[in-house]
C-alpha cells in the first residue's frame, strides 16, 4: 500500500535534500501560515497573506517547471495526476489575482481568500497522498535528491504572484516566468506594485521571448 509522504520519516523520503522532503517542508509552512492568518488581524494579517502568496506561487512554479514533467515521464498515470493538480493551481491563480485586485476591506475578498486556502489544502493532500508517493515508487534516493536540487533552483527564480500570461507547462512557463519573476521580486522588496507600465513591458517582452523560442523549435524540427 502506498503511504502518504506526510507520515514518512525524513530518511524514508530520501533525506532533507530529496524533492519529497522539500515539498513537505513547503506544505507544512503553508499550513502554518494559513492557520496564523486565521488568528491574525489588521496589518499582521496582510503581511501573512503576502507570505502565503509568495510561497504558493514560487512553489507551484517549481512543481510545474521541474517536477510534473518528470512525473509524466516516470509514472504510468502521471498525465492524469498532474492535470488534476494543474487545474487546482489554475483556480488558485485566478482567485489570488482577484484578491490582489481588491482592497483589504472589500466584502468579497475574505470569501475568495478562504476559497483559495481551501484549494491549497486540497492540493497539498492530493500531492502528498497520491502524486508524490507514486513518484517515490518510480525513483531511487539519488534521483530524488537530484530532482530536489533542480526544484529548489527553479523555486528561487520563480514568480511570486499570479500572472495570467504564464502557462502551466514547459517550455512556456519557464520562458515567460523568468522576466516576470524579476518584476515580482522587485515588487515584494519595495512593498507594492512597481507600475502597470513596467509590468506590461515585461509581459510583452516575455511573450516575445516565448514566440521566438517556439519559432526556433519549429525550425529545428523542420530541418
Amino acid at each position: 500500500m502506498i503511504k502518504t509522504i506526510k507520515e514518512q520519516t525524513l530518511g524514508q523520503l530520501g533525506g532533507s535534500g530529496s524533492v519529497l522532503a522539500r515539498q513537505r517542508r513547503d506544505h507544512a509552512e503553508l499550513d502554518r501560515l494559513m492557520d496564523h492568518y486565521a488568528l491574525a488581524g489588521g496589518d499582521e494579517r496582510e503581511r501573512v497573506l503576502k507570505e502565503i502568496v509568495q510561497l504558493v506561487f514560487s512553489h507551484a512554479f517549481a512543481e510545474e517547471t521541474v517536477l510534473w514533467p518528470v512525473v509524466r515521464r516516470s509514472v504510468a498515470d502521471g498525465e492524469e495526476l498532474t492535470s488534476r493538480v494543474e487545474e487546482e493551481h489554475q483556480e488558485i491563480n485566478d482567485l489570488i489575482a482577484e484578491v490582489e485586485a481588491l482592497s483589504p476591506g472589500a466584502p468579497v475578498r475574505g470569501e475568495k481568500i478562504e476559497r483559495a486556502f481551501s484549494l491549497i489544502r486540497q492540493d497539498i493532500r492530493h500531492e502528498e497522498d497520491l502524486l508524490l508517493p507514486r513518484l517515490q515508487e518510480a525513483m531511487d534516493t539519488a534521483r530524488l535528491r537530484r530532482l530536489g536540487a533542480a526544484w529548489e533552483a527553479a523555486r528561487l527564480t520563480a514568480p511570486t504572484h499570479p500572472h495570467p500570461v504564464i502557462p502551466r507547462r514547459p517550455p512556456g512557463n519557464a520562458v515567460l516566468g523568468v522576466p516576470l519573476s524579476g518584476y515580482d521580486r522587485s515588487r515584494d522588496l519595495l512593498g507594492g506594485p512597481i507600475g502597470q507600465g513596467v509590468r506590461r513591458l515585461l509581459t510583452w517582452a516575455a511573450g516575445l521571448l516565448f514566440a521566438a523560442f517556439t519559432a526556433a523549435r519549429r525550425l529545428r524540427k523542420r530541418s
